[in-house]
């Protein structure tokens, strides 16, 4: 963590009415406007997890800046996977002792002091110099399990010593099953205890706020990516280092069955958890599968332009697994509420994304921190309000469909 990174976040929380002072003022870091405010009356202060977007929106390049930020197509599903939320409200009971609230939980047999889960995010670097190590540094703080990204920018060797504790790897496995082997027996070899397998990302994309910002981007791509051919470019990549990647066309898995799974199994002693898993007859496959757990994910709206939320979904997969395996659940979480209504529903932990990044964009370390204690806060006040002292008492008769 730089000191220029702590001093310019140290100014941003100025700005906030707690800290009493104007000194390096909010309004200076953002736009001249500002789309859909939650609250227009109000002056933008640095109180939620919404207010580091734009500060991040200035600091990071508009290409990167739009590689995550967008979905895809007319990104109906990345709007569902917020206003979903809204068709949903809590019922608080009353009259039950909240004088202190315990917020752990068991995640995959590992008691961490919240459920909010660091999603695997890949090529943090371009959102900050420190990237992933930042990340994880932030992670350790707060005591939160991290998943990291085969797509990082930094090894899961430095990613797990900087967390300070074992991280989960996410896979995307490609077409080539010595690559994935490599990737998997690396990760198992610096403590990894589960590998998430991407099986979300079968093709290809349109991502037009990507497209659209790049036209903006008066950089050398050069500078970052190697355009020559991919595999010049996955060599560059901290998790592809040593492996042969000649053949690869590309790195998704097009062609992944469950029989890439059973050879999984067979080749590693962590944890599998299936990450993007929609539909209940797929969550049936997964027990009959001896798969371990889910994470129900639509990519952050960058798999497919479904319309559908990862919240609507995520109850028809509680009802299949009947409890045979834990759940997951990432995409559009940006409050506390939006985490107890899916504790509520039967997620055993919720994966957060996008809301560190634009932290990590914005200040680096201090954001992503910040970020994640936000979130912490808000649950912890939600589960007062509802009277649920502890994880477990947060069930599905606190919350109702609209």
């Amino acid at each position: 963590m730089s000191n220029e990174n702590r001093r310019r976040f140290l100014q941003f929380l100025a700005a906030s009415p707690l800290a009493g002072a104007a000194g390096y003022g909010w309004a200076q870091l953002l736009p001249k406007s500002r789309v859909s405010d939650p609250a227009m009356w109000a002056p933008l202060e640095a109180i939620n997890v919404f207010d580091f977007e734009p500060v991040a929106r200035q600091n990071v390049p508009p290409a990167h800046f739009g590689y995550m930020a967008s979905g895809i197509d007319d990104e109906v599903t990345l709007r569902a996977n917020r206003e979903d939320f809204l068709k949903l409200q809590l019922r608080p009971r009353r009259l039950i002792d909240v004088s202190k609230v315990d917020m752990s939980a068991d995640i995959l047999g590992t008691r961490y002091p919240t459920p909010i889960v660091v999603a695997p995010i890949g090529g943090q670097k371009s959102f900050q110099a420190e990237g992933e190590i930042a990340t994880a540094k932030a992670a350790r703080a707060g005591n939160h399990l991290m998943i990291l990204s085969t797509a990082t920018t930094s090894g899961v060797e430095d990613v797990t010593a900087a967390r300070g504790a074992p991280v989960w790897y996410q896979l995307y496995a490609t077409n080539k099953w010595d690559v994935a082997k490599g990737m998997v027996t690396r990760a198992e070899k610096a403590g990894c205890p589960v590998v998430a397998v991407t099986v979300d990302r079968s093709g290809g994309r349109n991502q037009e706020t990507l497209f659209r910002l790049q036209r903006t981007d008066t950089r050398e791509c050069s500078g970052c990516h190697d355009r020559s051919s991919l595999q010049t470019n996955l060599r560059r990549r901290a998790m592809y280092q040593g492996l042969d990647v000649s053949g690869l066309t590309h790195t998704q898995s097009s062609a992944m069955t469950w029989d890439f799974l059973k050879r999984l199994r067979d080749t590693t002693k962590m944890k599998i958890v299936l990450k993007g898993i929609l539909a209940h007859e797929d969550a049936v496959l997964a027990v009959q599968n001896g798969m371990d757990g889910i994470i129900v994910s639509n990519h952050g709206a960058r798999s497919e332009d479904s319309g559908r939320s990862t919240i609507d979904a995520l109850p028809e997969i509680i009802e299949a697994v009947k409890g045979r395996m834990p759940v997951l659940v990432d995409s559009g979480f940006r409050r506390g509420t939006d985490i107890a209504k899916a504790l509520c529903m039967g997620a055993q932990a919720v994966c957060v994304g996008r809301p560190y990044i634009w932290g990590l964009g914005a200040f680096g370390q201090p954001g992503v921190e910040r970020v994640l204690e936000i979130l912490r806060v808000e649950l912890y006040a939600i589960m007062q309000q509802v009277g649920a002292p502890n994880i477990k008492q947060l069930t599905p008769a606190m919350v109702r469909r609209a």
